[in-house]
């Protein structure tokens, strides 16, 4: 048994699953009009429909002969968390570094600064 996280990411891991969720995102729509911008067969859609469900992503319905399916955005906010927790250790790291840089940068220049004052005071001496 896979953890959802795991089971999230692998549905998203293909582009055909990712197109078909950004549809969805715009309102539920049939199975055939899911499939109609892919070059595949139905029974083909079908199928990143089902890995798309077991991970909950959509959700299919049944309403007579029409079977909408639905974007479920749980897991996405699951993943959302994940990807913030690492955007925020990274972010720290990132600032972390960048105030490592800035103090090295101003102790070159005080260490240029001194050195240009020892250079022109020992110039002075020999004129």
């Amino acid at each position: 048994m896979t953890d959802p996280l795991s089971t999230t990411f692998a549905a998203l891991a293909d582009p055909t699953r990712r197109a078909i969720l950004a549809r969805l995102a715009l309102g539920e729509t049939s199975v055939s009009e899911l499939a109609q911008p892919f070059e595949m067969s139905l029974p083909a859609v079908s199928k990143h429909l089902k890995v798309l469900e077991r991970a909950g992503l959509i959700a299919r319905g049944r309403e007579a002969q029409w079977r909408p399916c639905r974007l479920e955005a749980a897991p996405l906010r699951d993943i959302a968390g994940w990807v913030e927790y690492y955007r925020r250790f990274w972010e720290e790291s990132l600032d972390r570094l960048d105030a490592y840089l800035h103090e090295l940068q101003k102790q070159q220049h005080a260490s240029a600064q001194k050195e240009k004052k020892h250079g022109s005071s020992s110039k002075q001496r020999r004129k």
